[in-house]
């Protein structure tokens, strides 16, 4: 995985005002955990940080004040109407670390014909691996299967050097017929019908 290079800018200025103003200038409030050492309060270009977070678990340089730091994205905080980032942990790392993230599940194919359905029980699946080396993702085939078929965790192949970071047997993807989910649906829908005469008939005993 290639590296992006961001320069950052420590920061001294907190709360909600604070973090304002740094928006106002285009810049989005980063916080960098890691190796038990203290928070890094930083702020980042906001455009160059929304490019860079396109790519999953993207690996990004930090010039910090002429001091380089490798991290990854922890977690982002985005507003809900707008989309844009309003703030981002990251968390440091170091080349030949074992991070654990989780990976984008890509699938090819289709299943058998005649109404069979892609469940997808895992969008991601957790792997440990080395930081500078995080897989884009993963690609599993689903042509063919039949209804009652599943993938599970032990069943893709992962890059070299990259382990499981959840139980082998965990299901990531199934097949189901379109059958079996419309009846799953009917029955859904026939236990919410029949809840209200039950609460009905609470209230007129009170």
């Amino acid at each position: 995985m290639a590296e992006v290079k961001i320069a950052a800018e420590a920061r001294t200025e907190f709360g909600k005002g604070a973090a304002r103003r740094v928006r106002r200038a285009s810049r989005v409030p980063a916080v960098i955990y890691g190796h038990g050492a203290d928070p890094q309060h930083v702020t980042v270009p906001g455009h160059e940080l929304l490019l860079a977070l396109r790519t999953a678990n993207v690996l990004i340089a930090l010039d910090i004040d002429g001091k380089s730091e490798l991290v990854i994205p922890k977690a982002v905080q985005r507003d809900p109407l707008k989309g844009f980032i309003e703030h981002v942990d990251l968390l440091s790392v170091k080349r030949g670390e074992k991070v654990t993230v989780e990976i984008p599940v890509n699938v090819e194919g289709e299943p058998a014909p005649g109404g069979n359905l892609l469940e997808h029980v895992l969008n991601t699946l957790p792997v440990e691996t080395e930081a500078t080396h995080i897989p884009e993702g993963v690609t599993v085939s689903v042509e063919g299967l039949e209804a009652g078929a599943a993938i599970l965790a032990k069943d893709i192949e992962l890059p070299r050097g990259t382990t499981l970071a959840v139980d082998e047997d965990a299901v990531v993807i199934q097949v189901v017929s379109a059958q079996a989910e419309a009846a799953d649906s009917e029955t859904e829908e026939g236990g919410e019908e029949a809840a209200p005469v039950v609460t009905e008939e609470a209230g007129a005993e009170a």
